[in-house]
């Protein structure tokens, strides 16, 4: 059975700081790297997003006459109603 020395964990403690310091050190140079390449990659599926959007839109738009232009909307969404489930009741605790 080992016993636990004094400068066993003064070393422990010395290698935890280091790591913490290294690590804040990486982050510091690496974080910002991947942050800006996870906003270009978001910003490259919203505009892929947006064009499958207005190209299938321009597919759902046909003419007929020069002057008519008629677009499908079944994708459209329409508004639900709410149900109304019964009335508001005003109460006054009784003592």
């Amino acid at each position: 059975m080992q016993e636990a020395s004094f400068s066993g964990l003064l070393r422990t403690i010395m290698w935890v700081i280091a790591f913490y310091y290294i690590f804040k050190f990486l982050a510091r140079i690496f974080l910002p790297v991947l942050v800006k390449k996870a906003v270009e990659k978001a910003g490259e599926n919203f505009q892929r997003q947006q064009q499958y959007s207005q190209g299938n839109t321009w597919q759902n738009t046909t003419r007929k006459n020069n002057d008519e232009i008629i677009i499908d909307t079944t994708n459209a969404k329409n508004p639900r109603e709410t149900k109304k489930v019964g009335e508001y009741v005003d109460y006054e605790e009784i003592d």
